[in-house]
């Protein structure tokens, strides 16, 4: 009787284990627990390793050896040059926040491992060593790579990589803050960029398996220990307004500098592996002579300030200027962290020194600075990041206190909407930009921004230029040998003298004038390209100038050519550039709907003694689990009907079961290329 019994009971109980695995709701629910409590486990490990090394560093050997604040920001930088130099690839595709939106919303949500775990060491580099960036990007990096993983191993949907990606950053910013609110928000507002029920509830499921996780190794303290602070009169808001659009003028400014600075030292003339060096040099320059409070992450200087330890207002203002500068000095220069934490540095010293100014007016009829410091901190990052929602959960989080939710609720608002109107784009979109990706209309990359003038321009090996000292016949000969319009003169030494065109030798012929050589005529004040140069870039010169032809040239050496951009090497550039992009995303779409109708996709072409040849779609009774997609003819895709002609030389695009395969040929006629 007992072995009766026992065996149904199992077997329904397998039978509903069995079930409830098949079930995509169960499968997605235990994966967003263990990313999100995977992500926590992997932040406390970080945070803990980075601590550990500014307390050695920065609030150790650089308050018993001040000299060495001057130096630690630029040996983080050589140590994350070389260590990024070696662990990373180029190209890799989610590297940063900006990285992570990239790879989700043009990507599948696919990102690197290697390079996200490049980037998190090279943060400990950075930051640990003094660097002006935060630790809350490298968290987000480690749930959003984690979460990608994890999809791309189990090999599931698009849909569901992305969505355990954004369960990865949630729970990221959740063990981070100790705010699985803001990490919930965050997910939505910047990775996902948008709202989907079924994608909120695991979400939801990993911001909280991340903090609880984080909670048991860090405690469940508020990451500042703040005293109460709350809105003493409704006149108040007047204040808050101009807080507000303080902390928007802020934000737009950090994103301006962030854009110039990095592309001053792309510019720059040095080898990448010491721009960082350079960058953190500066950095240590602007805390020894300036505060060191700008080093790092700012913690501990946010934590005095929310306490009341602070009330120079001109002091405040100061560390609100050198963060500005520091920052994107440590960011722009190549160095690895966050954006999130200086954000909040600048809005609490911003809303401080604020403060400190207005209760000189108004005295304690106001709240106290450290309110406004509250607020400033979610003004800004709202304002920053371009994420009103969690610029207003965050610092209500990472205090614990309802109380300030009114102003803090305003000055948000107020903040978010003006750098919108002032600025386009966030700290984050600014650098996808700068990659030619948009991603308002989820429109792919910029061709034009993602070539560079190596990839259209012809070598000057290819080239056949003209010498300075050449005659005007050896020139006319040139011309009528060649179908060129122009050509780069170089002289004697091989270095560019000029361009010579069609144009001005007609000129030249024309006048009758006395000219002998080409270097006469040509035209010397040349605009010139460099290599690396987007087409994009490339393009404008040769609008402003109105010409043909640019001369490409070394950034070492301006007169050395290495090759000659043409308007028609644009455009043919940019044309195979759209071919492959065209190519890839066909493949892919092809792809996608195989594995959605559980078929294959077969190309049929079809030849002159074919049954197919001259018939009408309708009339070739194909079976039911065979569709005819499209009809390619000559460079022309056609959308198959019933009344289509299928004409010789028609290439047709089948979705097909694989065993109707043969009874296709029959119908057809038609070799199969699969």
């Amino acid at each position: 009787m007992k072995s009766k019994f026992k065996q149904p009971y199992f077997a329904r109980l397998a039978a509903y284990a069995n079930g409830l695995w098949g079930s995509e709701t169960a499968v997605m629910t235990l994966l967003a627990i263990c990313v999100g409590a995977g992500t926590g486990f992997g932040v406390v490990v970080f945070r803990q390793v980075l601590d550990f090394i500014l307390a050695q560093t920065v609030y150790g050997i650089g308050e018993t050896q001040p000299l060495m604040i001057l130096l630690l920001p630029a040996l983080g930088g050589i140590l994350t040059a070389l260590w990024m130099h070696f662990a990373s690839r180029e190209g890799e595709i989610g590297l940063g926040v900006a990285g992570i939106m990239e790879a989700v919303a043009l990507h599948s949500g696919r990102i690197a491992l290697r390079g996200s775990i490049a980037r998190v060491v090279g943060a400990i580099f950075t930051v640990g060593l003094g660097g002006s960036a935060g630790p809350e990007d490298p968290s987000v990096q480690i749930g959003a790579t984690l979460g990608s993983q994890v999809a791309q191993h189990l090999k599931l949907s698009p849909p569901r990589v992305k969505t355990l990606v954004g369960c990865g950053a949630a729970a990221g910013i959740g063990a981070a803050f100790n705010a699985p609110i803001a990490g919930i928000f965050f997910a939505i507002e910047i990775i996902l960029g948008e709202f989907s029920g079924a994608a909120i509830g695991w979400v939801v499921l990993a911001a909280v398996a991340g903090a609880v996780v984080s909670q048991s190794f860090l405690g469940s303290a508020p990451a500042f220990v703040i005293p109460a602070y709350e809105l003493r009169s409704p006149a108040e808001l007047g204040l808050y307004l101009l807080l507000g659009l303080a902390a928007a003028f802020t934000a737009v400014l950090y994103i301006f500098l962030l854009e110039r600075i990095e592309a001053l030292f792309k510019r720059l003339r040095a080898p990448n592996a010491l721009k960082p060096a350079l960058g953190g040099l500066a950095v240590g320059a602007l805390a020894f002579w300036g505060a060191t409070e700008i080093m790092g992450p700012g913690y501990q200087a946010i934590g005095v300030v929310l306490r009341g330890g602070i009330h120079n207002a001109g002091f405040l203002l100061l560390l609100v200027a050198l963060k500005l500068v520091a920052t994107p000095l440590t960011i722009g220069s190549g160095g690895q962290g966050g954006l999130f934490a200086p954000s909040l540095f600048l809005g609490a010293m911003l809303g401080a020194g604020l403060g400190s100014l207005a209760q000189i007016i108004w005295g304690q009829t106001i709240a106290p600075p450290p309110a406004y410091g509250l607020v400033g901190m979610g003004a800004v990052l709202a304002g920053a990041i371009h994420a009103p929602i969690t610029g207003l959960m965050l610092p209500f989080e990472m205090t614990q206190d309802y109380r300030i939710i009114l102003p803090l609720m305003f000055a948000v608002v107020v903040s978010s909407v003006m750098s919108r109107l002032l600025a386009r784009e966030s700290v984050y979109t600014q650098k996808l930009k700068q990659r030619g990706v948009d991603l308002r209309g989820q429109r792919d990359i910029n061709l034009m921004s993602s070539l560079r003038v190596q990839d259209a321009m012809t070598p000057v090996a290819e080239l056949r230029v003209a010498r300075a000292d050449d005659s005007l016949t050896t020139l006319v000969n040139a011309f009528e040998q060649t179908t060129h319009h122009g050509f780069v003169v170089l002289n004697k030494t091989n270095e560019l003298f000029g361009v010579v065109t069609l144009t001005d030798l007609e000129t030249a012929l024309a006048k009758r004038a006395s000219a002998q050589t080409i270097a006469e005529i040509c035209t010397t004040n040349v605009v010139t390209v460099f290599p690396d140069e987007t087409l994009d870039d490339a393009l404008r010169h040769f609008g402003a100038m109105d010409v043909g032809r640019v001369p490409v040239v070394t950034r070492r050496n301006p007169r050395q050519v290495v090759g000659l951009l043409r308007r028609g090497d644009i455009i043919n550039a940019y044309s195979r550039a759209l071919l492959r992009t065209h190519a890839r995303e066909t493949h892919h779409e092809r792809l996608r709907l195989q594995a959605a109708a559980g078929a294959e996709m077969f190309e049929f072409q079809i030849g002159e003694a074919d049954n197919a040849a001259g018939k009408r779609l309708k009339d070739l009774k194909l079976p039911e689990e065979c569709v005819i997609v499209a009809i390619r003819r000559g460079s022309r895709t056609l959308a198959p009907r019933g009344n289509s002609l299928i004409a010789a030389g028609d290439n047709l695009i089948v979705l097909s079961a694989p065993a109707q395969q043969e009874t296709l040929r029959r119908l057809l006629g038609a070799r199969v290329d699969a």
